[in-house]
């Protein structure tokens, strides 16, 4: 073999190993939100409780239905249907009468001036709200204040 092709060889292999490395360092959106929070498992709850709302509007979201919370959550999510106004979009608590206990704001990490899927994301702090069920409101930011165009997805949790 001739000083080329070794070096053909061996520069083939390095590239390879590169894109492993690169590949296995790469860490998923998901993992970050694993790390900061470790939702327990459920008990003495209603377990049954579905999405309520434009649940054909949401694409995903950290926080999955019924899972406790607690503190300090950071999530992820995507959702359609123009849903932000300067790349804000409204995530509030409510009671399990669906009255406010708190309003928060995620923000738009992709193109907002969309109907397409938006990815988005925040922290809602938990604390100090009365332990129990509870609902996480994604509402969109409706500039307009007039309610016919409101629209919200409600994703059952509880607060422990």
């Amino acid at each position: 073999m001739t000083k080329f092709g070794k070096f053909l060889v061996i520069f083939g292999c390095l590239v390879f190993l590169g894109v492993v490395v690169y590949f296995l360092q790469k860490t998923p959106a998901t993992t970050i939100v694993e790390q900061n929070y470790n939702p327990s498992p459920l008990n003495n709850y209603n377990q049954n409780r579905e999405i309520l709302g434009n649940t054909a509007d949401l694409i995903s979201f950290s926080i999955l239905p019924n899972t406790k919370v607690h503190g300090v959550v950071s999530y992820v999510g995507s959702i359609k249907g123009a849903y932000f106004f300067e790349a804000n979009i409204l995530i509030n608590i409510l009671d399990a009468n669906k009255n406010v206990l708190k309003n928060s704001n995620a923000t738009a990490t992709s193109d907002w001036m969309t109907v397409e899927p938006v990815t988005f994301e925040g922290n809602i702090d938990f604390t100090g709200l009365s332990k129990g069920e509870a609902y996480l409101e994604i509402h969109n930011d409706n500039a307009s204040g007039l309610p016919e165009n409101d629209k919200s997805v409600l994703i059952p949790i509880i607060i422990e």
